[in-house]
Order: C-alpha cells, then sequence, then structure tokens
C-alpha cells in the first residue's frame, strides 16, 4: 500500500466513528503525521462542535512540531465560518505545509475554496487519494447535497415464503419475523442514521416508538406520513423519546423535498409495504437491507418488488442479511 493511501485509510477508520452524531455535517476522519509517525488524530464531533482537522490539531501537545507535518483528511478542509470557524484556516495559522485530501468537498460553500485558500497560503496539496472510497465514505452527505434528498435505506423482514406481514393479528404490535439479534442489528442502524420513516398504516397496525431501545445510540428523528392527519397523539411515536415530523405530502419526490428541507441527511424506511414500494417506483433510494426469516405465513402482505445489485449476503442465526445497492 501506497504511503499516502495508508493514511487517507486510517482517517476512514477513525471518521467512522462520528457517524450518527456529525449529520448534517459530514462524517470526517484527519491524521496528522511526522517523520512517517502519527502523532495525532481526529474525528468530527457531534454537529455543532469542532470539526476533524481541528480535534486532530488540538491534540497535538508540542504545536512547534506541525509545520514538520503532513495532515491527511477524507474530505476537503471547510473555508466558511459555520458554527466553527474555517478548519483551513487553523491549518494555515500553524504552518503546516502538507496537506493530503481523499476528495473534494462540492458542497457550494467549500466547492473547492478550501484547497485554494491553502494553495494560496504555500501549502503542497494533493488531492484524490482513495477518491473512491472516501466518496463512499461520505455517501450520505454527498447524496444530500448533489441530489438534494437524504441518503434512502430501505428496510424490511420478509417470510421464507415472501411476507412481510399477516392478513391479520390479534394486537396492536408487530409480529416479529426475524431473531432478536437482527432486531439489535436494526436498532444499531438506527442510531447510526438521522431520520426513521414509515407510513400511517404501519402506525396504526403496529404502534412502533422507534427508538435506539436495544442499543445504546442517539434516537433518530421520527417521520410519520399522514396525509389526512386520521393519527392520534397517543401513538408511541408522538411521545417524548425523540423528535417527530409529521408530513401530509403523498409523493416520494414531495416528501425527499420535505426531508431536504428539514437538512436531513440519511432516512431509513422501515414500512409499510405501500410506503416502501412508493419510494420504490419512484427510484429514490440508494440501500435496501432485508432480512429473511424461517418463518412462514400461509397468506399476508407481499414484500415489495424491486430491482438492486446484491453487495453482500450473511447469516445472523437462522435469519439471512441480504443487503442491495440501487444502480
Amino acid at each position: 500500500m501506497k504511503i499516502h493511501e495508508k493514511y487517507i485509510s486510517r482517517c476512514i477508520e477513525i471518521g467512522k466513528n462520528g457517524l450518527g452524531s456529525t449529520a448534517p455535517n459530514p462524517m470526517v476522519g484527519c491524521v496528522i503525521v511526522h517523520n512517517f509517525k502519527i502523532i495525532a488524530e481526529g474525528f468530527t464531533s457531534p454537529y455543532g462542535s469542532s470539526h476533524a482537522e481541528v480535534n486532530a490539531i488540538n491534540s497535538v501537545k508540542d504545536k512547534s512540531l506541525l509545520k514538520d507535518t503532513t495532515l491527511y483528511v477524507t474530505l476537503e478542509p471547510c473555508s466558511h465560518f459555520g458554527k466553527t470557524p474555517p478548519c483551513s484556516d487553523l491549518i494555515i495559522k500553524y504552518g503546516i505545509q502538507n496537506v493530503v485530501i481523499g476528495c473534494m468537498d462540492d458542497n457550494e460553500k467549500v466547492a473547492g475554496k478550501g484547497i485554494s485558500k491553502l494553495k494560496a497560503a504555500g501549502c503542497n496539496v494533493k488531492v484524490g487519494v482513495l477518491e473512491k472510497e472516501c466518496k463512499e465514505h461520505h455517501k450520505r452527505f454527498f447524496t444530500f447535497h448533489n441530489k438534494k434528498r437524504p441518503y434512502i435505506i430501505l428496510k424490511w423482514a420478509e417470510t421464507a415464503n415472501g411476507f412481510i406481514a399477516p392478513v391479520s393479528k390479534s394486537e396492536q404490535k408487530p409480529v416479529w419475523i426475524t431473531n432478536p439479534f437482527s432486531r439489535i442489528l436494526v436498532h444499531k442502524w438506527r442510531a447510526d442514521e438521522q431520520a426513521i420513516l414509515i407510513g400511517t398504516n404501519t402506525v396504526l397496525e403496529d404502534n412502533p416508538s422507534l427508538t435506539t431501545r436495544d442499543w445504546k445510540g442517539i434516537n433518530p428523528i421520527r417521520i410519520v406520513l399522514d396525509k389526512n392527519e386520521i393519527l392520534s397523539k397517543d401513538f408511541k411515536v408522538f411521545d417524548t423519546k425523540a423528535e417527530t415530523l409529521l408530513i401530509k405530502k403523498t409523493s416520494a419526490e414531495a416528501i425527499c423535498t420535505k426531508l431536504f428541507e428539514a437538512n436531513i441527511n440519511s432516512v431509513i424506511i422501515e414500512g409499510g409495504a405501500k410506503t416502501l414500494q412508493l419510494f420504490i417506483d419512484a427510484n429514490l433510494w440508494d440501500e435496501a437491507r432485508i432480512f429473511i426469516g424461517e418463518t412462514t405465513f400461509k397468506e399476508g402482505v407481499k414484500a415489495p418488488i424491486f430491482v438492486g445489485q446484491l453487495m453482500s449476503e450473511e447469516k445472523i442465526i437462522a435469519d439471512t442479511l441480504k443487503i442491495y445497492v440501487n444502480n
């Protein structure tokens, strides 16, 4: 592995520590190298706090070393004032002469301005190291800014014979198709993403809470589709455990616009079948995560129909998890 790729790879690895807490900011990773040795690392703090470059620079005890270092970062350092000052200014302040960047930030507030500012200050800047991997790492951020919508993950569980729910049930709660370990993984995913979305019927049938109660993490923003405002505020999705956003729009495109306006970078769509199919038919999805359990129903609600590229398949005890991407 080439030396620059080695350190950018480490940036990607540590940047993942910000998953679930940095949105709508990107989960950037940064390392600072002195004489072929990493002397500092940093990743983006929760939204509104320090960026990765700032955290890395601040962790260097002897600041006099910085002028002889190389700073590696997954995404172009910002050049504008937001909730925090520009990272590029701090890099220049400490005289860091070499900066290696995974990929450019095409957010219009940055879009090469950070690179230009560093070069104008005399920094040697290299861009595009592990660019594909860095863009994949920042897929939520890039989807939001380039497509003007959140990164959309479809998720459902289906029986061995292709149903996601029975025709009827005796209680207002979910009928579990998967095992407890698969359900814990789903709660981890909820903690990873900024929001979770369901339709009216899912609220009426299951009365879900949509929290991360089986995993330690931040509860996602709950998005509830209710075009006719028929849902009582007594349902669990309207409790105080997490923020809830009610949307009355009926098309996938209009829903995506509302989510973009709400500054939501990523969303898991958990159902029901009509809601999932709505986004599939509009071709507005990026990933599909599908559990297949051992359970069977004699009859029920059929699983959504879609076409995607299978990226991975694994067993979780007796359950099968398949992950697809939309090409």
